[in-house]
């Protein structure tokens, strides 16, 4: 309640406001400086969000809205009809609708920090995670509204989200830009004449606060000032706004059932507000402690990503300022073909007998060897001889195609000429080879290949390896 010496002087100025009054802190004094300014990582206290007034204005069980978006509810109160209209909205993410279904108390969480940015208090530079990596945008823990598990998104989203709460009409023509283009469609039978949302976008521009401020409110308070931290009663303020929503959205010529004794002798003018003294001022929007905690918890988790932040940027910066080493290139293992011709021979050379060496035609090969490769910009690499690996292996036991294979692999020079002849198993191998490929192709090789004694039908009789592949015909 108000002191005795704030209920005289409200009653000995019931027709008007003293300047004195109200007491407005300096730094709201100008409409540029309405939103909220606090650093980085410093928490929202109740205080600066005012927020007895958002309990009021969401706690007020009045039905008297029409809700266009709710056709089968006649009348809901403000807390439904703005949660609806945010819900609504083309830009909330359906993220964020489960969670206002899931969870109502994050839903009204939600609108209170949304009406704040309705009206101008939350700038599009906050946001409400700790995690926000941006430099545009400044973190805030906001310890009142943020009891539930649900994410505020931050300054931007919500306002993508407001601008696009209009109602279904409105997206085809433009929602009324000005008060008395919202009275005229109230007046005209078009209830609602916009959407909750649009109403308090143009209530709060700017260039309406001094019409609305002459029309409704006594000197020196105007609309932006039911937000501001000043000496009027919060429950007073929070009855003020519920007025104005009905008697815009609702029609100024019905009853509006915010109404006192003076707004009602005095038609469009506000319901009276309540001052406080200091001390009554000081008793609203107290913090508890464990809000204060947990709000300095946060700012310090605030800080401490920031110091990982920086020191993750400054590694990034000494790696691109100073970038490793890149690997040493091994040498190349390519050649020419010439220069495989000299390797060959220099290793046939070496494997042949030392009595051999000094005739005129390996003299000459080497010489002319030598020769070309001389010209070549690397030296001869010095390989070790080929050492065929055949241990464990019977060479009288007939080998499948897999063990040919893998002994060809273990006993074979990949540098040596193939002209060589080559054993029984080579020449077996081909033969599957060559029968594989006829069944493929559905005919026989052409030309026929030379019969080879040993071979054909008496080699399928000696394997049973040929007798599966020839079933296949």
């Amino acid at each position: 309640m108000a002191s005795s010496s704030s209920t005289d002087r409200y009653a000995a100025n019931i027709q008007g406001w003293n300047i004195q009054q109200v007491n407005t802190p300096p730094q709201y004094l100008g409409r540029k400086t309405l939103p909220i300014k606090r650093a980085d990582a410093e928490p929202l206290t109740r205080e600066d969000l005012q927020y007895d007034l958002l309990y009021y204005i969401f706690a007020d069980q009045t039905e008297a809205f029409v809700d266009y978006l709710a056709p089968t509810r006649p009348v809901v109160n403000f807390c439904d009809l703005y949660v609806n209209a945010l819900y609504n909205s083309p830009k909330c993410s359906k993220v964020l609708k489960d969670k206002m279904v899931e969870t109502p108390a994050f839903a009204i969480e939600f609108a209170k920090i949304a009406l704040l940015t309705n009206v101008g208090r939350i700038n599009t530079t906050m946001a409400f995670f700790p995690e926000m990596k941006t430099a545009l945008r400044s973190y805030h823990p906001v310890p009142s509204l943020q009891k539930t598990d649900g994410n505020l998104q931050d300054a931007p989203r919500i306002k993508n989200c407001l601008k696009a709460a209009l109602l279904p009409f409105e997206f085809k023509t433009p929602p009324p830009s000005s008060p008395a283009e919202i009275i005229e469609k109230a007046r005209n039978g078009q209830v609602p004449p916009t959407s909750v949302v649009n109403l308090i976008f143009v209530l709060s521009n700017s260039n309406h606060a001094m019409t609305v401020a002459q029309k409704h409110f006594d000197p020196p308070v105007e609309f932006l000032d039911l937000f501001l931290p000043i000496n009027l009663s919060s429950l007073s303020r929070a009855r003020v706004f519920l007025w104005l929503m009905f008697h815009y959205l609702q029609g100024p010529d019905k009853p509006n059932p915010f109404d006192d004794e003076y707004s009602r002798s005095h038609p469009g003018r506000v319901p009276r507000m309540i001052p406080l003294s200091r001390e009554e001022q000081a008793q609203e929007n107290v913090d508890p402690l464990d809000e204060i905690e947990w709000g300095k918890r946060m700012s310090a988790l605030r800080s401490k990503f920031l110091r990982e932040l920086v020191d993750e940027m400054e590694q990034e910066k000494r790696r691109k300022k100073n970038p490793p080493l890149p690997p040493p290139v091994a040498p190349s293992t390519s050649y020419t073909a010439q220069e495989m011709a000299v390797i060959r021979q220099a290793r046939a050379q070496r494997m042949e007998d030392p009595r051999s060496r000094g005739s005129s035609q390996s003299h000459e090969g080497r010489s002319h060897g030598y020769t070309s490769y001389e010209s070549s910009s690397r030296p001869l690499p010095q390989l070790e001889p080929f050492r065929a690996d055949l241990s464990g292996e019977d060479p009288n036991q007939e080998r499948t195609m897999l063990q040919q294979a893998w002994h060809v692999i273990n006993s074979t020079d990949p540098l040596e000429d193939s002209d060589k002849e080559e054993d029984e198993h080579v020449r077996l191998d081909y033969d599957r080879r060559l029968r594989v490929l006829a069944r493929l192709r559905g005919k026989e090789p052409t030309p026929e290949p030379e019969p080879q004694p040993g071979s054909s039908s008496q080699a399928g009789q000696s394997t049973g390896r040929l007798q599966h592949v020839q079933s296949w015909r």
